[in-house]
């Protein structure tokens, strides 16, 4: 779940960051109201999931509360488009305002879990800004692995070592070591999966301070964390994915015509593979989780009823003891009636009460090809959607 630059500052403020005075408005005559209370030159940010906003128009230095309100009406409402967005761009619904902060340097950091070694890795560079990217191209960005435990004298070591080669001395230095430490314990208590601060500014008066930030928060984490789960933005995404979380569904909607359901996300992940080796085009990801009731996994079915793209689905499971079959059977049959869209369904059905769940499809009147093995099913749902192409 991403979260807007102003939730990030908000929540890393906590953990001892440095971030300019400020607030999010959401007319522009708040964004001028704003201005006028922190005084002097101020910037107003669009808040949107995206980089590159500056190189857009999104980031708009002003002087005084007149020209605050009239960059927030020129910005609110429109749609911004970067080189992250699309050609069709984000639209903006709220602008933050800050008391503006020169930099007499600009670095980049970030934290992230490096898929490779499954631990907490820190990235930075000297130079941040908008070529961070570049930069990374370039083999010019530090990293340096923090591990997911309770830290060491060794790990403090690293991290010094890691600051001064940053190009931060002295008080900066210690400022360095006890920022990537708050970054640390934020990542760790919030459950994020990605914290990145660029730039992050050093100014004259020898402080660190975040001129911006971009957090992405662990969706699978988020029953931990009720008051961050209503941070989330009801506009990112699709509305369907929203949905399908609501519903302990993990959906990503795909471009192709086979919708896929599966119980698992390596099994999801693993039908997918096995459709496209036989030719087809997936229509979706879906992996339905254990929480997940027969009500919940008919929602789910639905998705893949009401996208006109679908034409066949393939069932693959394997219950399991929170999740058997049946209950998986229970939500197809739902889903079918409450559509009434015939179309060809192929499943494969092993684990606990797979042969109590056949039964069930039965009751249902759900016409089904029952086959042996993934391969098999990922190949008759390939065959039946291109029939019916």
């Amino acid at each position: 779940m991403r979260i807007h630059e102003f939730q990030a500052k908000q929540l890393l403020a906590g953990y001892g960051l440095n971030v300019p005075d400020g607030s999010v408005a959401i007319t522009a005559r708040e964004a001028g109201e704003i201005a006028r209370r922190l005084g002097g030159t101020t910037v107003v940010k669009a808040q949107i999931h995206a980089g590159g906003r500056q190189n857009a128009g999104g980031i708009r230095l002003v002087d005084d509360p007149a020209a605050a309100e009239a960059a927030a009406d020129g910005l609110l409402g429109t749609s911004l488009v970067t080189a992250q967005t699309g050609p069709a761009g984000q639209k903006i619904r709220r602008v933050l305002v800050e008391a503006a902060v020169a930099a007499v340097r600009e670095l980049h950091l970030a934290l992230l879990i490096d898929a490779s070694s499954g631990e907490l890795m820190l990235i930075g560079s000297a130079k941040g800004g908008v070529d961070v990217e570049e930069q990374a191209a370039r083999g010019d960005i530090r990293l340096n692995w923090l591990g997911l435990g309770d830290g060491s004298e060794a790990r403090g070591k690293e991290v010094a070592t890691f600051v001064a080669a940053l190009g931060l001395d002295g008080a900066l230095h210690e400022q360095g070591c006890v920022l990537v430490d708050g970054l640390r314990r934020a990542f760790l208590d919030i459950d994020a999966s990605l914290i990145e601060i660029n730039p992050l500014a050093v100014t004259a008066a020898g402080a660190l301070v975040a001129l911006d930030a971009k957090m992405v928060l662990d969706d699978n984490a988020l029953f931990r964390h009720p008051e961050l789960a209503a941070l989330r933005d009801e506009d990112d995404g699709s509305a369907a994915e929203l949905q399908a979380q609501r519903h302990q569904l993990n959906y990503v909607q795909l471009d192709g015509d086979i919708g896929m359901v599966a119980n698992g996300a390596g099994l999801g992940l693993a039908t997918l593979d096995m459709l496209v080796a036989a030719k087809g085009r997936p229509a979706n990801f879906m992996d339905i989780r254990t929480t997940a009731k027969s009500l919940d996994i008919a929602h789910g079915f639905g998705l893949l009823l009401d996208n006109p793209a679908t034409r066949a689905i393939v069932v693959n499971v394997h219950g399991g003891g929170m999740q058997p079959c049946d209950t998986i059977a229970e939500g197809l049959g739902i889903a079918l009636r409450r559509s009434g869209r015939p179309l060809p369904l192929v499943v494969r059905l092993a684990g606990n009460n797979a042969d109590f769940a056949r039964s069930r499809l039965q009751n249902f009147g759900c016409a089904v090809i029952d086959c042996p093995d993934m391969w098999s099913a990922a190949s008759q749902a390939v065959a039946l959607a291109q029939r019916g192409a």
